[in-house]
């Protein structure tokens, strides 16, 4: 406050005038008035300096909520000032000019203030003359038709007449905002009461209008406070139907927002189970990779015995190419035994064919071989004396070939050794690939089942949402029924008025009959008295002056009637059309209600439908682990086939050489020394 007092101070001596002490005095006074918001200067006598340099503080964001200006004489020009300031002030929300004699200039300013303020809500201009001249008064009525802000404006003593309150009527009709209006104590009268009756039918936010003191009848007086009765039971049917549609809003914005968190959260869960899953994909995929790697490694390992055992056989053929040329020599220095030394060597030939043809028969055809060559054994004695000089060079064959059967015995116990530790290798690296998956089993079957567990509390879960959303949808069912029910008593209640109107049109009706029947005999007796005096006519012209009067009567009470029952008939279409608006807010709450159950029946679908897929992709996937565990047991099954076949091989191999060294000619005689 101390700041707007300097500045009073400062406009004023600006302008060349001194500030008022008055005013001064009433500022300082007033020194917690910010706090407060109010502006209080009543009863001060305000010069027209002092109005200018207010009207140049008002404007903008001013420190007051409420400036009180009654009884301080303001003259034409220090009003224009003072509300020229307001029309921009975005701050007062109340004005206060009781008795300050407001006229022309007055109402014009007003007029325009009206039009350009949006924050004052209430307006007092009681004790002042605005009536009086219409052109003032009919510009005032423009910004109150214009005006969209103002709530509550006081008219009292304002001298305003029938013409005045047709003004204020059109401007009621425009304006929507104005819920109180107090116009006691002015000349409004007959017409004016009837203007402002017919101006109530398009306004529905006046609820307070004050006529007192008017010289307006009373039935008009009912009808304008059955009229205010009516908009007060609009704004709260209004308000209620307001906060109910707000409310249920918000319930609606509340379920959507619970639905998608749950739907989300149901994404994120689907999400996360189908990176899991994909995440056990890759390792059981990365796992199989290295079986699978392991496997071919074994398979290297396989071949590379194989290769092994190859060249062992090439070494075999290479030590049976030593001895075919031995046999050769043999063949040389036997010259006289020819076709048995033939003979002998031809089936050796076989046998040699027939043991790299058939190697399980060749146990047969040495044992065969070796019985021929005890037959034989009797001639070699013969020739023994022959055979003495190349004995030296048998024997060094002989040394040669134990040291290849030497060395074939060593690798052959190398091969085995090795054999033996691939085979424990193996054995091992097989036991820890089952352990291991084994445990990649047993976690997957945990894992799918606590998200099973899940699933069902999340299913369970959404059950009780859905129950508890039915319950909420059948008590919004019950309120709108009992809403019905209220509009249909108020329905009731309109047709029971209508009913009294009737009846009170057919005893006017009555009136009006016994009227004209009254009339028809004073004409009657007018006709019947023509021939009568002077006075006898006078007093028949008196009657028939007696019947227009009473004819005018009649016309002004059918059209009251007329006007009654256009009034009714827009009452009644009034309350079809709310209760039409009812019904369909109604309706379109039960399409959100349906729409929401088919939301909530679409999410129980996809829930169905993503488990159902889960399942499949869980029963695919042990499908696809049954299938890996049986492709490994036969893997396993054919290593240990080929195994026990190599084996078989090695032995017989073995075998064969073991028997060939010990069945040979060369074997015995080296024996017999």
């Amino acid at each position: 406050m101390e700041e707007f007092r300097r500045a009073y101070g400062r406009l004023c001596a600006a302008g060349g005038a001194a500030p008022q002490e008055a005013v001064l005095q009433r500022l300082r006074e007033l020194g917690g008035a910010p706090a407060r918001g109010r502006l209080d200067l009543a009863a001060q006598s305000l010069s027209l300096e002092t109005c200018g340099a207010l009207g140049r503080l008002l404007p903008g964001a001013a420190p007051f909520a409420e400036v009180a200006l009654s009884d301080c004489g303001l003259s034409e020009e220090g009003v224009k000032l003072l509300l020229h300031g307001l029309c921009s002030n975005t701050t007062v929300k109340s004005l206060d000019l009781k008795g300050n004699n407001l006229r022309t200039v007055g109402a014009e300013a007003l007029g325009k203030l009206l039009r350009q303020n949006k924050s004052i809500r209430s307006l007092i201009l009681e004790w002042n003359s605005l009536g009086v001249w219409e052109e003032g008064f009919s510009f005032f009525c423009q910004g109150l038709g214009a005006n969209k802000f103002l709530q509550r404006l006081d008219l009292r003593n304002n001298q305003i007449n029938h013409q005045g309150a047709g003004e204020l009527a059109m401007a009621l009709k425009q304006n929507t905002s104005l819920q109180e209006l107090d116009l006691r104590w002015n000349n409004i009268g007959l017409l004016g009461g009837r203007a402002l009756l017919n101006c109530l039918q398009s306004n529905r936010t006046l609820k307070r209008l004050e006529l007192a003191g008017n010289n307006v009848p009373s039935d008009i007086l009912k009808a304008v406070e059955q009229a205010m009765d009516h908009n007060q039971d609009r704004q709260t049917i209004l308000r209620e139907t307001q906060n109910r549609a707000y409310i249920l809003s918000k319930e609606v914005l509340s379920l959507k927002d619970e639905k998608t968190k749950q739907f989300l959260d149901l994404m994120d869960t689907i999400d996360k189970q189908k990176e899991e899953i994909a995440r056990s994909g890759r390792t059981s995929a990365a796992r199989v990779s290295q079986l699978q790697e392991a496997l071919d490694e074994q398979h290297s390992i396989m071949n590379s015995l194989k290769a092994k055992l190859q060249m062992t056989e090439a070494a075999l053929a290479l030590s049976e190419q030593k001895v075919h040329n031995l046999g050769e020599l043999l063949n040389a220095t036997k010259q006289e035994q020819t076709s048995m030394a033939e003979r002998h060597f031809m089936e050796l030939q076989q046998q040699k064919q027939e043991g790299a043809d058939r190697e399980g028969k060749l146990l047969h055809d040495l044992s065969a071989a070796s019985e021929k060559n005890l037959l034989l054994r009797n001639q070699v004695d013969e020739l023994e004396k022959k055979c003495k000089i190349q004995q030296d060079q048998l024997f060094q064959v002989k040394q040669d070939l134990t040291n290849t059967t030497a060395e074939l015995k060593l690798r052959a116990v190398q091969a085995e050794e090795r054999l033996e530790m691939e085979k424990r290798r193996f054995k091992q690296s097989l036991e820890d690939m089952e352990s291991l998956r084994l445990k990649e089993v047993d976690h997957m079957t945990q894992h799918m089942e606590a998200s099973e567990r899940s699933m069902q509390d999340r299913i369970q879960r959404l059950e009780a949402i859905r129950i508890a959303l039915e319950e909420e949808l059948s008590q919004v069912k019950a309120a709108a029924l009992t809403e019905r029910g209220q509009a249909e008593e108020e329905l009731i209640k309109v047709r029971n008025q209508a009913r009294l109107e009737e009846q009170r049109l057919e005893h006017l009706e009555e009136k009006l009959r016994l009227m004209t029947e009254s009339r028809d005999e004073a004409q009657n007796c007018c006709l019947k008295q023509k021939q009568m005096v002077a006075e006898a006519q006078a007093k028949a012209n008196q009657l028939s002056l007696h019947a227009d009067g009473l004819r005018r009567r009649i016309e002004e009470l059918q059209q009251d009637l007329n006007s009654k029952e256009e009034e009714k008939v827009t009452e009644v279409n009034k309350v079809k059309v709310e209760l039409q608006e009812q019904i369909g807010h109604l309706q379109a709450e039960r399409t959100a209600q349906e729409g929401l159950r088919e939301k909530i029946s679409a999410l129980e679908r996809q829930l169905k439908v993503l488990s159902s897929n889960h399942r499949e992709a869980l029963l695919d996937k042990e499908g696809e682990i049954s299938l890996l565990l049986e492709k490994l047991r036969m893997k396993e099954a054919d290593i240990s086939r080929m195994r026990e076949e190599e084996a078989q091989r090695a032995s017989f191999l073995q075998n064969a050489i073991m028997a060939y060294v010990q069945g040979s000619p060369l074997g015995a005689h080296s024996s017999r020394k």
